[in-house]
């Protein structure tokens, strides 16, 4: 088996440079920032925290959330984090949230799974998520405090990656629904969905920037992957797109996938985002 290696990186959204941060002889995913020096990603079932300006490492708190995937979003004001795992009862993940700042121990929000979340509305008060029911794969919101979920979308097919807009007027998403997998909008209630993309790849992922003015994604070709995966290990793109669907371009190409920009990883400036890349040694 090749052994796996992780170059974290950052982006200029509107030059393409691309920032070598760190490099890590081990699989790292889904890096997203806490504050101007500080990126969180997960690591064989942990979070652990990058700070940029110094280059330590370390880990963060999250009691029996010990086997973490790559779907984890921190709080509008910083002080908590949600993430997904799965409990070894059945190891069907499901959201929860444990406090940062204080720290205090995780609380399950979602009691059904597979759940995996991926956006928090701006006021704090609602998750956004992609779950299966009865087989379907659906986004759903339910309150940060927990209680009863509602579906927002029920397309055949996969839907998936949603986050809000900065205003939480919107919720940005992938759905399979054109045939290939591709990034829409549509109201925080579910209505008015809009197709963004339509460049004949399969599209993952629109995280907008915290200015509202871009939205990224990852992006992999049809001929290499199904319209329904997101694998590890392919030739992806990362893309830039405005809001209204207009401007679709590729700004770098790179060896990654699965792991690389599963969750909104962009710097406060609304200039840089974080991915990760990979090899294989």
């Amino acid at each position: 088996m090749p052994k796996t290696v992780s170059i974290l990186c950052l982006l200029d959204i509107d030059t393409g440079e691309v920032t070598k941060q760190k490099r890590f002889p081990y699989l790292i995913e889904a890096p997203f920032f806490r504050g101007e020096n500080e990126l969180l990603y997960n690591t064989g079932g942990h979070i652990f925290r990058l700070r940029t300006d110094t280059g330590d490492t370390d880990e963060i708190p999250t009691g029996e959330c010990i086997h973490c995937n790559n779907d984890h979003v921190i709080s509008p004001d910083g002080t908590q984090l949600a993430v997904s795992h799965s409990p070894e009862s059945d190891w069907q993940s499901r959201i929860y949230i444990l406090g940062l700042d204080p720290v205090t121990p995780p609380r399950l929000v979602t009691p059904l799974g597979p759940s995996y979340l991926h956006g928090w509305s701006p006021d704090g008060k609602t998750l956004a998520y992609c779950a299966s029911r009865n087989g379907e794969y659906d986004v759903y919101t339910i309150s940060a405090a927990g209680g009863e979920e509602t579906r927002l979308t029920d397309t055949p097919g996969l839907n998936d990656g949603p986050e809000y807009s900065p205003d939480g007027k919107h919720i940005y998403f992938n759905s399979v629904r054109s045939g290939l997998m591709d990034c829409w909008r549509m109201n925080a209630d579910g209505g008015d969905p809009v197709r963004l993309t339509d460049n004949g790849r399969n599209n993952w992922f629109p995280h907008i920037s915290p200015d509202g003015s871009v939205i990224a994604y990852i992006s992999y070709d049809p001929a290499e992957v199904r319209p329904d995966d997101h694998p590890a290990n392919k030739n992806v793109e990362i893309r830039r797109i405005n809001p209204d669907g207009t401007g679709d371009r590729t700004v770098v190409k790179f060896f990654g996938g699965q792991g690389s920009l599963n969750v909104n990883s962009w710097m406060p400036d609304s200039r840089r985002l974080a991915f990760v890349r990979y090899e294989l040694q």
